[in-house]
């Protein structure tokens, strides 16, 4: 499902100004006062709030349909504070879902079904429709991860020769050898030494 591709916020904020450009979608006289449930202390901060809670419910019929009134409010609900008392669990405003689901049937978006035990509102093609093309749109316009340029190739180093490391008889008879020449002070032998050693090559 397209709806999947974008985050329900985005989506839902999206339809709400699509839902602003219909007649069928007006906000109802008490939504400027009314609370959205009684577990809520205030009305709405957001004047506009009204086209999000029925885009809201548009995109959790398509998701979650055939769905009624009352697990609606029950998904629109929350915790009821009581001060010193622990808080108790209220359902969201029955007339605010009522109202977006008369809105939304008068629209073509949704409508009642009854499919054996189950019962309430699915959306129907046209509902369905308009929530994917705002999806995906809101898809498209979505800025693509940046992705990490390639490293250049590196060239394998040069294989270098393992320099064999003489044993123990050897070198007694390297010694032995240079000793049957002559006598050799210390400031000899060192200088022998760093003929008979190989120039490191600079990195």
């Amino acid at each position: 499902m397209a709806i999947f591709d974008v985050y329900p916020n985005d989506l839902i904020n999206a339809a709400a100004e699509e839902l602003k450009k219909l007649p069928e979608f007006k906000a109802p006289d008490f939504a400027v006062y009314a609370k959205t449930g009684a577990h809520k202390e205030r009305a709405p901060a957001d004047p506009e709030w009204w086209h999000k809670r029925v885009a809201a419910v548009l995109r959790s019929i398509y998701v979650l349909g055939p769905i009624g009134v009352s697990k609606l409010r029950v998904k629109y609900g929350g915790k009821k504070r009581r001060g010193h008392k622990m808080p108790h669990f209220k359902k969201g405003s029955g007339s605010v879902i009522r109202k977006a689901l008369q809105q939304l049937d008068k629209a073509g978006f949704t409508k009642f079904l009854e499919k054996g035990t189950r019962k309430g509102r699915i959306i129907t093609p046209k509902g369905k429709s308009f929530l994917d093309k705002i999806a995906v749109r809101l898809a498209k316009a979505k800025p693509k991860p940046k992705t990490a340029k390639p490293k250049p190739e590196e060239k394998p180093a040069e294989e270098t020769k393992e320099e064999k490391i003489p044993t123990v008889k050897e070198l007694v008879e390297k010694t032995k050898e240079r000793f049957e020449k002559g006598p050799v002070t210390a400031e000899q032998l060192l200088e022998e030494t760093k003929k008979t050693e190989k120039p490191k090559k600079e990195k």
